[in-house]
């Protein structure tokens, strides 16, 4: 039947170049996507990993994170390979739903010391969001710098999101006023979880086997069911324009946002601290009045 069709095509005097044109079909098949052949970034810093490259990503940064929570580039590459393919595309859409949110992704805004002042932050009134979060850096020793730069998810946009989400971090710290140290951090992760949905804050609770018994049992009796209630019922933090938040009074923020400040951890820990104190010294008085020691 071609050689029909060939025969016919040349009786009829077209060009031999068209004829050869339409006649012969050419089958491209496009490399599959291994380590030995990668596509190209889709943004600055963007590294492409094959499902396998990102299994083990999350896998080995999980185990090690969980030896050492301070580790932030470990617990930063848990959160980029566990958050594809759904769960990153789930915050990017709630933004999306969002005025505000809609805003921030088309005004891709930064948070570092290089866009934001920290002598205007500790000039704003003392119960603003900027003094609030300017103190509670001030007070933990920390840097809005410290944030490390997302890589492996592909999608460009959803990539600005984790980015978002990652450099407001301190920002929730400061709103809920829990530090930095492993016990702050499980709780302001609880939070996260409830609010976000990504999977690495939700598997960085794993990290309550690691707590002393007296702030495990702190976690489930009084931080877990806050960070529960308070992450569900309060609106998406990720769509919070910080920058426009700034000179706001926080207290107003948190009843707009539906977030109720939990227990001073560092109070009721210097409370408790105290009390296990004056327990062991009267223990040692009564040892002393009876001869013992």
């Amino acid at each position: 039947m071609a050689l029909g069709l060939n025969r016919h095509l040349l009786a009829s005097g077209l060009p031999k170049e068209l004829i050869t044109a339409c006649t012969t079909t050419t089958y491209q098949y496009p490399r599959h996507f291994s380590v030995l052949n990668r596509p190209l970034p889709n943004y600055e810093g963007h590294v492409p990993l094959t499902r396998l490259e990102k299994t083990g990503l999350a896998i080995g940064s999980a185990v090690y994170s969980l030896y050492n929570p301070y580790r932030a580039d470990l617990i930063a590459a848990l959160g980029e390979a566990t958050a594809t393919p759904y769960f990153i595309y789930r915050l990017r859409d709630a933004m999306l739903s969002d005025p505000t949110g809609r805003r921030i992704l088309r005004d891709r805004p930064r948070i570092s010391s290089k866009t934001l002042s920290m002598e205007h932050l500790r000039s704003l009134p003392e119960n603003s969001v900027g003094r609030t979060y300017v103190g509670w850096l001030d007070r933990e020793g920390v840097s809005p710098d410290t944030r490390d730069s997302v890589k492996y998810i592909d999608d460009e946009e959803c990539a600005y999101v984790m980015q978002r989400y990652r450099e407001c971090h301190d920002l929730y710290h400061a709103l809920t006023g829990l530090p930095i140290f492993r016990e702050g951090e499980i709780a302001l992760k609880a939070f996260e979880f409830a609010n976000t949905l990504l999977p690495m804050t939700g598997m960085s609770l794993a990290s309550v086997i690691t707590l002393k018994p007296t702030e495990r049992k702190r976690f489930f009796q009084i931080y877990l069911p806050w960070a529960m209630d308070n992450g569900v019922k309060s609106k998406e933090v990720i769509n919070i324009y910080w920058e426009e938040q700034l000179g706001r009074n926080v207290e107003s923020l948190r009843v707009e946002l539906g977030i109720d400040k939990p227990v001073d951890m560092r109070d009721i820990r210097k409370k408790d601290r105290a009390r296990r104190k004056a327990e062991k010294e009267a223990k040692e008085r009564s040892g002393d009045s009876l001869g013992i020691n």
